[in-house]
């Protein structure tokens, strides 16, 4: 129940609340001076619902593709790991420590660099290509120069450049999001078309008397919610939303000695 009720409030914020009470007060006054009008509803479904919908529809393919190449670059981390633990003619347990240290702190700047703003991508960045250079380098002199054959070597390199393009996929997804300028405009009539539409509102009144409040508040409320459920699909990476991609970095860390 308390998940339930934490999910819920990620959905229901203080927007929420403020534009359907506004909503609310503009059919308030549109019943007290008799404002009313029969509008059709078809311009909330073209300039909010379609929008916010196909949003939510882009915003849920980039988070699929982001946990698509996120599983890629840990399986490819478990083959160099395995590589350097099973393939040397003599194993030596300080190069796999060492091994283990790099993967570690290759996750957690990877974690770093997503979980904040695109202000500091910059700086993560070369974190994460100073790791990358490491991996190159234990592939050269850790294994390579201790007895690893030409063939299983260039196999490694294979596993570390395809690391890399999962990874470009990653920032990219993680710099570039759905259109913004389709989200301004699905923001814009969020905000203004259920204080608009008091006059419509105002007319149930008449067959219904008190119906006229609540319809506004359902459709604020159903409208305001597709958009906060969009907008924590936009970012898979802040760990903020129900649906976003955990980087659980001491979990793998410690399965990965456990194999």
């Amino acid at each position: 129940m308390k998940k339930f009720f934490r999910r819920l409030s990620l959905i229901i914020t203080l927007q929420t609340l403020i534009i359907s009470a506004l909503a609310a007060v503009s059919t308030y006054f549109c019943v007290k001076y008799n404002w009313k009008a029969n509008f059709s509803l078809t311009l909330v479904a073209t300039s909010i619902v379609f929008p916010i919908v196909f949003s939510i529809g882009g915003a849920y393919k980039r988070r699929e593709v982001a946990l698509r190449e996120y599983a890629a670059i840990k399986g490819y981390l478990r083959a160099i790991y395995f590589a350097s633990r099973d393939w040397m003619p003599i194993v030596k347990p300080e190069n796999v420590t060492k091994m283990e240290k790099i993967i570690e702190r290759f996750f957690t700047n990877i974690r770093t660099l997503f979980s904040q703003s695109t202000e500091h991508l910059e700086e993560g960045e070369k974190a994460v290509y100073k790791d990358f250079s490491d991996f190159s380098d234990y592939i050269k002199h850790d294994l390579r120069e201790e007895g690893l054959s030409a063939g299983e070597c260039s196999r490694t390199n294979q596993f570390l450049q395809k690391m890399l393009i999962s990874f470009e996929s990653l920032k990219h997804i993680y710099q570039y999001r759905t259109p913004r300028t389709l989200r301004a405009f699905s923001e814009l009539f969020i905000k203004v078309l259920p204080i608009a539409y008091g006059p419509y509102f105002a007319q149930i009144n008449v067959s219904a008397p008190g119906l006229s409040y609540v319809i506004p508040v359902l459709l604020t409320m159903v409208i305001v919610s597709l958009h906060n459920i969009q907008d924590h699909l936009e970012n898979p990476f802040d760990q903020v939303g129900e649906d976003d991609i955990k980087f659980n970095v001491e979990k793998f860390v410690e399965n990965l000695k456990a194999t």
